[in-house]
């Protein structure tokens, strides 16, 4: 729906969007809680958001390309896309580096009791509100410096590990 270059098709795309991640992130919950987890719902669960953050780069940047982006909207599309993946396996290999050092995850960066992650919920009323592309840019730009630091990351606790 956001690549359809439609403001209505990109607000019902932005919100369907918000709630997929909710649920996903609802589920995941509910399974820590009752103590549902299995090795298939990890590797599920980080492979489906890495996809699911690359298709919403994607599709914004073919929707934005109408506008006054024009096809500079693909950079940022791309971008994001390729931070999104190349960041899904980067993250998978600091968990089990983590896991080796002390026996749990990393999970993403945060503060206040908010995850990093927990931004793309504000991808609906920016879309609303008509922010959309500056918002793209910015989240492209943001992809690739997070995709940086969790390779820096990565290749920090490989070395501690090593000694």
């Amino acid at each position: 729906m956001l690549a359809q270059g439609d403001p209505v098709a990109a607000n019902w795309g932005a919100a369907l969007f918000v709630l997929a991640r909710f649920l996903d992130h609802f589920d995941g919950e509910l399974a820590r809680l009752t103590g549902k987890t299995s090795r298939f719902g990890y590797y599920f669960d980080y492979v489906s958001g890495g996809l699911s953050y690359a298709a919403l780069f994607a599709g914004i940047g073919v929707g934005l390309a109408g506008g006054a982006l024009g096809g500079w909207a693909y950079l940022p599309g791309a971008a994001g896309a390729a931070s999104a993946l190349i960041s899904l396996f980067v993250n998978l290999a600091l968990d089990k580096e983590a896991r080796l050092a002390d026996g749990d995850a990393v999970g993403y960066p945060g503060a206040a009791g908010f995850e990093l992650e927990d931004g793309i919920y504000l991808i609906a009323p920016i879309t609303w509100l008509g922010w959309l592309a500056p918002f793209f840019v910015a989240s492209g730009i943001g992809a690739a410096i997070y995709c940086l630091w969790t390779g820096w990351t990565l290749a920090a606790a490989r070395a501690r590990r090593r000694g």
